[in-house]
């Protein structure tokens, strides 16, 4: 495999992601579109691209992580990147968008020839700066064990099912996550409320039945009250949003998705989409002001 990467997207998780790669010894290329983020990278020894289809010139593997499935369309195909792609390169999406823009993503590749593999993580800014990430693979299971030596800086990676497949895990992922921020929060008041202290309290319950790695991290960050995103409430909501939509179209119905949702819904409404999603226990604060 033609060992030339291109990164299209180098924001909060693409970058880190660049310097395992780089790390790694991989000739990487980088875009965004805000062209200061990609530039930082030169540091590191990444190539600079203008455009989309500068940075995939002659890459043999394209990374794509960006904030939905219309950034990953209008780059992809908009703007006509995808012409500009060689039969045999793999595109490896690592953006969280729809499962089925995913599938028409790799429908509309193949017919030029170029592979797709829907691979969406888990693990944030810290999984992505320690090369702990969970990345979860949809498409054919060939593709991706050709893939595994430039996956394997980033993290673990299983192959999950077909086109697709690694989209809908992500969605059941950030349904866990929500549902456990909130789980967390809601903690977190009635504690405060019943005169206890919050960061004594998470010490305590650490390594019981209900250590996560939620209660860790986004738990502490509940009891610093360190709100700066690493992951925004806003792109939690477009999940979720993508959940209620598989979930309608199956027939589910999901009682704790369902209310979780409506919170982060609100949450967002109220002005807490650039806030990290853990910040939801503000929301929940606003609706209990004694505590």
């Amino acid at each position: 495999m033609n060992q030339q990467i291109a990164f299209l997207g180098t924001g909060l998780m693409g970058a880190p992601m660049v310097r395992r790669l780089l790390g790694a010894g991989f000739p990487v290329r980088v875009w965004n579109r805000d062209s200061a983020k990609a530039q930082a990278l030169v540091a590191d020894g990444a190539e600079l691209a203008d455009t989309p289809a500068q940075a995939v010139d002659g890459a043999g593997v394209v990374f794509t992580m960006l904030s939905d499935g219309h950034a990953v369309e209008d780059v992809l195909f908009t703007h006509g990147t995808a012409a500009h792609l060689t039969a045999g390169t793999v595109v490896v999406d690592t953006s969280s968008i729809a499962p089925d823009q995913a599938r028409d993503h790799a429908t509309r590749l193949a017919s030029r020839g170029i592979a797709h593999v829907d691979c969406p993580v888990s693990g944030g800014v810290a999984g992505a700066d320690a090369g702990t990430l969970a990345l979860m693979a949809g498409g054919a299971p060939d593709v991706i064990d050709r893939l595994a030596p430039v996956l394997a800086p980033l993290g673990r990676v299983t192959h999950v099912g077909p086109s697709g497949a690694g989209q809908v895990c992500k969605l059941a992922n950030q349904q866990i996550v929500a549902i456990t921020i909130a789980a967390v929060a809601e903690a977190m008041v009635l504690v405060q409320a019943g005169g206890a202290d919050r960061a004594k309290f998470r010490q305590a319950i650490r390594g019981g039945f209900a250590e996560s790695r939620i209660l860790e991290l986004h738990g502490g960050r509940m009891v610093a009250r360190d709100f700066t995103p690493g992951g925004p409430a806003r792109l939690h909501l477009k999940d979720l949003d993508s959940v209620a939509v598989l979930a309608q179209a199956q027939g589910l119905t999901l009682p704790q998705t369902n209310a979780v949702h409506q919170a982060f819904a609100d949450f967002v409404a109220n002005g807490g989409g650039d806030a990290d999603h853990s910040a939801l226990l503000l929301h929940l604060e606003g609706m209990n002001p004694r505590t």
